[in-house]
Order: C-alpha cells, then structure tokens, then sequence
C-alpha cells in the first residue's frame, strides 16, 4: 500500500507540471506531499504490525490497532473536508483558468499551455467553447473563432469557427 501511495504521490506531483499555470497557486501540491508522507508513516507502521505478530507481542499489536485507528479516523476526516470544500476548489480552479484563457494570445507561454490543455482534455474553454467570446484575444481577432486546438481531433479542415460548433 505504501509503494502504491508513492506512486500516487509522485504521479500527482509530476503532472502538476503541466498544469501550474493553471494551478498557481503552490498550495496544489499539499495533497501529493501528504500522500507521500502517508506513504512513509504506512510503511513503518507496516514494519511496526509485522514486528508485533512475528514476536507476537500484546503490546505491539495494541499500538498497530491503535495507529490504524488513528487513520482511520484521519481518512473520514479528510472524505468530509473534502466533500465540503469541493466547490471552493472548483471556483477557484474556474477563476484562475479564466484569467490564464484571457491572457491568451496565441505566442506566450500560456497560450501553450492552454492549448496542450484543451487537446489533452479534448475540452474548450472553462465550461464550454463560449468562454472564449469574453477574453481579449476572442475580441482582438474579430474572426469569430476560437483556438484551433479547440478542434475535434477527429475533423479534418477545422477552422474553429463559431458557425460550425459540431467541430469543437
């Protein structure tokens, strides 16, 4: 459990890369950091259990039973604050992606990264692909379009244009 914990961890922390301009705030990482400590501390107390049952010693396996219950506690705890505070998460993720869509310009860094984000997702926009009629670039371009990596991989000629939203 602890190895599969690490690999979670690492995997978070890893494709945070690619989404930090998104992500800006640094506080993202807590949930991968905390998986990889809960990975360390599982891996002791599993040390701690096999300890206690190879001697087979009541006081060991009284504190393994403890330290289990301990997280288990700690898990619901976590179940329940996430459960409430989802939808701050989800505003605050929506507020920033809307700041990043409007500083779009086709050439900077987060143009790119907007761009890798809608053709990995297979998304456009926040919500929807009318999310790009309010930024700046939608209003400077005067075309009518959005982004091409708004496109359906699947179509072929795609220009991105409004008029033909079964593309996007």
């Amino acid at each position: 459990a602890a190895a599969g914990l690490s690999y979670v961890g690492g995997y978070v922390i890893n494709t945070y890369r690619s989404y930090d301009n998104f992500l800006q705030d640094k506080y993202a990482l807590f949930p991968a950091i905390i998986i990889l400590c809960v990975a360390v501390v599982m891996f002791i107390i599993g040390l701690i259990g096999c300890c206690a049952t190879f001697r087979e010693s009541r006081v060991g396996l009284g504190l393994f039973l403890a330290i289990i219950l301990v997280i288990f506690i700690a898990e619901i705890s976590a179940f329940v604050l996430g459960f409430v505070y989802r939808e701050k998460v989800k505003s605050d993720v929506q507020g920033t992606m809307r700041s990043v869509f409007d500083k779009y310009d086709g050439k900077n860094p987060e143009s790119t990264v907007v761009d890798y984000l809608q053709e990995e997702l297979r998304c456009c926009g926040v919500k929807n692909y009318s999310d790009w009629t309010t930024t700046t670039w939608f209003n400077v371009t005067r075309n009518n379009s959005v982004p091409l990596s708004c496109c359906r991989q699947d179509v072929k000629n795609c220009t991105g244009s409004l008029d033909q939203p079964q593309d996007l």
